[in-house]
C-alpha cells in the first residue's frame, strides 16, 4: 500500500496553472527523485504534500489519513498529526542562526515535550555522529560550511523521527566540491531504507539511488519510471530534450 498517494492535484496563481492534474503514489521505503527544469512545479508539489502550499483541487493521502480530500482540507488537528509524519530538507539549510548546532537539532522536540531531554540529547549525540559532525556540536551556523548546514539541516528534520524525508534541492546552493558529503549522508539514508521524495538537478545521484523518477515539466508528470528506463531510455520528447541538456 501506498504511503503517499497524490490524485489530480491542480494549483493555480491567478491564471498560471502551476500544477495540473498531477497523480502519482510513494510506496514505503521508496527513493523517488522529482526532476524536471525550473518552473516546472516541482518544489509546488513538494510543499503541497507537507501542507506549506494549499491546493485548489485533488487529494493527498499520508498513510491511511486524507491531508486534503477533493480540494477539502482535514480539520487543523488531523492536518498537524499528519505532517508530522514527514521531515522536509530546504535549499536554503534555514538554521537558526543564534543557535549552535546541538540547539539548532533539539529545538523543536525540546518544545514539543514528547520525551525527556535525556533521550533528546541522546538522539542529537547520534545523529551528529551519523552525519560526522560530533566535533562541530557547539558551533553556530555562521562557522560551517555549505555542505555542513545542510548535513545539519537534514539531522534537524531526522530528529522528530519522521516516516517520510522530502527534499527540495537540497544542494543547489553548493559548490560542487560540497555536494558530496550532502549526497553521501542522503545515500546513506536511503541504504537505510528510509522514504524519500527528492527534488533534485543531480541525475548521477538520482540514477544511483532513486528507485524511480518522476519527470515534470509545465506543471505536469510527463513520465515516470526506473531510472535505468527513463534516465538512459526516456519516451518522451521533452524528457530526452532536457536530459539532453542535463548531461551534455
Amino acid at each position: 500500500m501506498a504511503i503517499i498517494e497524490v490524485s489530480n492535484l491542480k494549483k493555480s496563481y491567478g491564471n498560471l496553472d502551476v500544477l495540473k492534474q498531477i497523480t502519482f503514489e510513494v510506496n514505503k521505503k521508496d527513493v523517488v527523485a522529482v526532476i524536471g527544469p525550473s518552473g516546472s512545479g516541482k518544489s509546488t508539489m513538494l510543499r503541497s504534500l507537507v501542507h506549506l502550499e494549499e491546493i485548489d483541487g485533488g487529494s493527498i493521502r499520508v498513510a491511511d489519513d486524507y491531508l486534503v480530500k477533493d480540494g477539502v482540507y482535514s480539520k487543523p488537528q488531523d492536518l498537524k498529526k499528519i505532517t508530522s509524519r514527514m521531515g522536509m530538507v530546504f535549499q536554503h539549510f534555514n538554521l537558526f542562526p543564534h543557535l549552535t548546532v546541538t540547539e539548532n537539532l533539539e529545538v523543536a522536540p525540546r518544545m514539543l515535550k514528547r520525551e525527556s531531554p535525556v533521550a533528546i540529547r541522546h538522539r542529537s549525540t547520534e545523529l551528529l555522529k551519523k552525519i560526522g559532525l560530533t566535533n562541530r556540536a557547539d558551533a553556530y551556523p555562521a562557522n560551517l560550511s555549505g555542505g555542513q548546514k545542510q548535513r545539519v539541516a537534514i539531522a534537524r528534520a531526522l530528529m522528530l523521527n519522521p516516516e517520510i524525508l522530502l527534499f527540495d534541492e537540497p544542494t543547489s546552493a553548493l559548490d560542487p566540491e560540497l555536494t558530496g558529503e550532502v549526497l553521501k549522508v542522503m545515500k546513506d539514508l536511503a541504504e537505510e531504507h528510509m522514504t524519500m521524495v527528492i527534488v533534485t538537478h543531480e541525475m548521477g545521484f538520482a540514477k544511483d539511488v532513486a528507485n524511480r523518477v518522476l519527470f515534470m515539466d509545465n506543471g505536469q508528470i510527463i513520465e515516470s519510471g526506473h531510472p535505468d528506463d527513463l534516465l538512459t531510455n526516456p519516451q518522451h520528447d521533452r524528457t530526452r530534450a532536457f536530459l539532453n541538456r542535463s548531461f551534455n
